[in-house]
């Protein structure tokens, strides 16, 4: 018998695929259209471990699923290929970013080929060429019109060790989510985007997204961070001006007891200039700068803060407060300044203390004395207290009076605010879209024309070992014309964030190779939305919020008719060794070039899909792997040994006679049951495998009966290779194109059940006797209590037990089981 050999299986059909193109999806035809898409891979590491094989894994299963389903499916490929570590690293190896990058495509695309990924790389893009992002360039354009992306001064991400700036979503518990340096704060004139003039539809549009994930929903919710509330303005003594404050709770006014400046805010060196505070105060504003957002906002960090000496004055009862600057106080939140009521705010209460600040309770605790001096804050619901015209009210009826009280004296009104900031999209480094703007004295910042682009990136550039962006000191790239004036003028030198070019990506697909347009609209509005996307968790809010805005925008803009990008997601989990995530930068990944010279490609993939339920992390077991190695070996054993039996190719009519016929054909009717809903029911890769387990080792059972008919065991294995191919496409294709069959597995359909054979002719009913089990009866399918009772009463075994006349009772239980109660 032949052995299963892999390693002249797997090329054999691998070379097959690409030359019969295989995989390539007719766009013409988008009637019965299935887009399916995988988060494209970052090339900026030289290999893919066997971690990041379980996105590609799973997006191929679904891609060969739906195909066999009969959808023309497309499922392209691509490489998020700009980005500041590939530039890191290729400065370290002394290679220019281009040539590390392009490399490393090209050692991808030679594991995707060897993993057997079914990817059309006619639509292939790669976000470094000209050819794509001088379209990123143009939508940058396109935002500019629409008032939607411009330049500011602000406080911004600072990394020194990047020496670039990073948007808050980049920064990780103060660090730097790339080096995992300390952040620090820096003023820079930035380019950003205008998310938060979406901030209401992307936070309300997310219960459009019934195909996501919970969690998913959840993250980006709590990241806009939608807070309702009050503006109020608080009129500072000595001084024509005014600190506005947003809060959420308006009810508490009188008892505000101080006002709380955050270090950058920019009221802060008008209201100090010229007083005896000028010196302290900067000073602990640049010590503030050098803080994490996590040691200046936690609970259990220390509250710093200075008097300014300046008083405000509570617009509600005209009593003056201090103001204060303190470390706990972000400007990335309402406006940088807060009013404190340190009664009923942790925080606030143990600032009050450390500087013996007073503190009025506003509202009522109903198990304390009210009068008496605090000793914690107090966060709960309560009546108003101590605040005049709200004195007895609750605390949501207090708000309402409270914001119409400010807004009628016209010192306040109903406010929203953000936790969502605008998009910063500058980086200080080469690798990276150039940004489309040039700078002319006379006329300011004027967009690159249209015409004009791309604007590429020189080649010839010479890195520095800082890490600082060469681009600043090469004079051919800077040194422009105005297009305005015609005046000499200078280049933008920033480059565009990544999740720019990773924002629109998707729409790119079905027109990569279009040289007048993004993309072609008429496509893009018959294959988009998006089907099923599948990735990492990791960029619920960076990539996945930055996609909706942007084709949110496009909308607005006409290009599109769509304003959700993706119809249902997925989100694996990861995959772990020794509890830890696996990376090539903890020395615990697992290299699959390593595996499938061992094992073979089809059962790197198997036990991929096997470990765990994909949206679970898993722990990657080495020894593991060989039990799914071995199970392709028993499939293709009892496939090598049907074969050869003389009439296994004939395609008899089915009889059954025996019990174990009727078992064979429901077995494999429910199994193929079982792996349709797993594929459409949530991915359940894991079961699905595990049901096809046991129906191999039932027809190993079968076999061997010398009853076995060849007809059931014919009908049970072709079923098998069929619903293999998804998961094991090598094998199942070399099994099926033994039967003779003159299509590709992919193109010859999936198995269809028979829901007569789903259940079984007859149950076996557990009979109790004064509620012990003591026998089994088989009865038929689908008989009510009043035809399963005399069945069971002349049953011999039955009544061999139980005389009937000591029957006092029999009750029929759901479930297979009757309980007989005995006289006496």
């Amino acid at each position: 018998m032949e052995a299963y050999n892999f390693a002249e299986i797997e090329p054999r059909w691998k070379k097959y695929w690409k030359d019969h193109n295989s995989f390539y999806c007719d766009l013409s035809k988008p009637a019965n259209k299935y887009y399916t898409l995988v988060m494209f891979p970052y090339p900026s590491g030289d290999f893919l471990h066997a971690g990041h094989g379980r996105n590609y894994i799973i997006g191929d299963a679904v891609y060969r699923y739906f195909k066999a389903l009969g959808h023309n499916v497309l499922n392209p490929m691509g490489f998020d290929a700009f980005g500041l570590p590939a530039e890191n690293t290729a400065i370290k190896k002394g290679i220019h970013p281009e040539d590390w990058t392009l490399q490393n495509i090209e050692r991808m695309k030679g594991q995707f080929y060897d993993w057997g990924m079914g990817y059309d790389w006619d639509k292939e893009v790669v976000s470094c060429l000209p050819d794509y992002y001088r379209w990123t360039q143009w939508i940058f354009l396109k935002l500019y019109e629409k008032g939607l992306a411009y330049r500011k001064k602000a406080n911004v991400n600072w990394c020194p060790s990047c020496l670039t700036v990073l948007a808050n979503e980049q920064v990780i518990d103060g660090h730097c989510e790339r080096c995992d340096s300390l952040v620090e704060q820096k003023d820079l004139e930035q380019w950003f985007f205008k998310i938060t003039a979406y901030a209401d539809r992307l936070l309300n549009d997310i219960n459009r997204l019934e195909n996501w994930p919970d969690r998913v929903k959840t993250m980006q919710k709590n990241w806009i961070g939608r807070s309702e509330g009050a503006s109020v303005d608080f009129k500072v003594e000595g001084l024509d001006t005014s600190i506005t404050v947003f809060t959420t709770r308006p009810d508490t006014l009188f008892g505000a007891t101080y006002m709380v400046l955050a270090p950058e805010h920019p009221l802060i060196e008008s209201l100090v200039k010229g007083t005896s505070k000028e010196t302290e105060i900067k000073d602990f504003v640049e010590a503030a700068k050098k803080l994490t957002n996590v040691d200046r906002m936690g609970e259990s960090g220390e509250k710093q803060g200075l008097d300014t000496g300046r008083r405000a004055i509570n617009p509600v009862n005209g009593k003056p407060i201090p103001v204060f600057i303190a470390n706990y106080v972000l400007m990335n939140y309402g406006t940088g300044a807060i009013m404190a009521v340190p009664a009923h705010d942790t925080r606030d209460f143990a600032f009050a203390q450390k500087y013996n600040i007073p503190m009025i309770r506003v509202i009522q605790n109903p198990e304390e004395n009210n009068e008496q001096p605090l000793t914690d804050a107090y966060t709960e619901d309560g009546l108003l207290i101590h605040s005049e015209f709200l004195n007895g009210l609750k605390v949501e009826e207090a708000k309402r009076k409270m914001i119409d009280w400010l807004d009628q004296k016209g010192i306040g009104k109903s406010s929203v605010t953000y936790r969502l900031r605008d998009w910063l999209i500058s980086r200080q480094r080469y690798w990276g879209a150039p940004i489309p703007m040039i700078y002319c004295e006379k006329c300011g910042w004027v967009p690159v024309p249209e015409k004009d682009l791309p604007v590429r990136l020189p080649r010839d550039v010479e890195f520095k070992p800082t890490g600082e962006s060469p681009l600043k000191s090469v004079s051919s790239f800077v040194n422009t014309t105005c297009p305005n004036c015609g005046e000499a003028a200078q280049r933008e030198t920033d480059t565009m964030d990544t999740f720019v070019d990773s924002s629109w990506y998707f729409l790119r697909y079905v027109s990569s190779k279009n040289d007048q347009a993004a993309f072609d609209s008429s496509k893009v509005n018959q294959w988009l939305p998006v089907d099923q996307y599948i990735g990492g968790v990791e960029h619920a809010i960076l990539h996945l919020l930055y996609s909706r805005f942007i084709t949110k925008v496009l909308k607005d803009l006409g290009f599109i008719n769509f304003d959700e990008p993706f119809a249902r997601l997925f989100t694996q989990g990861m995959i772990t060794k020794g509890g830890v995530k696996m990376s090539k930068s903890k020395g615990n990944s697992v290299q699959p070039d390593e595996l499938i010279q061992k094992y073979g490609a089809d059962t790197f993939r198997l036990y991929t899909l096997f470990i765990a339920p994909p949206e679970r992390d898993a722990e990657w077991d080495d020894r593991a792997v060989d039990g799914s190695f071995r199970f392709l070996n028993r499939v293709w054993r009892i496939f090598q040994e049907l074969l050869e039996r003389p009439d296994f190719q004939v395609n008899e009519s089915i009889q059954t006679g025996i019990e174990e016929d009727k078992e064979v054909r429901r077995k494999t009717h429910q199994t193929i049951q079982k792996v349709t809903q797993d594929m459409t029911g949530g991915f359940k890769f894991n079961t699905a495998i595990s049901a096809m387990m046991e129906m191999v080792n039932l027809l190993y059972t079968y076999k061997e009966n010398p009853k076995a008919k060849t007809p059931i065991l014919r009908e049970s294995l072709i079923a098998l290779i069929r619903l293999l191919g998804p998961f094991t496409p090598h094998i199942a294709e070399e099994m099926w194109k033994r039967f003779g069959t003159e299509k590709s597995l992919l193109e010859s359909g999936w198995p269809q059940y028979d829901s007569a054979w789903l259940v079984a002719d007859v149950v076996e009913v557990a009979v109790q006797i004064n509620g012990k089990v003591k026998t089994r009866v088989s009865v038929p399918v689908g008989l009510d209590e009043t035809a399963v009772k005399p069945l069971l009463m002349e049953d011999e075994k039955v009544k061999q037990l139980v005389p009937p006349e000591k029957i006092q009772k029999l009750i029929w239980v759901k479930d297979k089981l009757a309980n007989f109660i005995i006289k006496g």
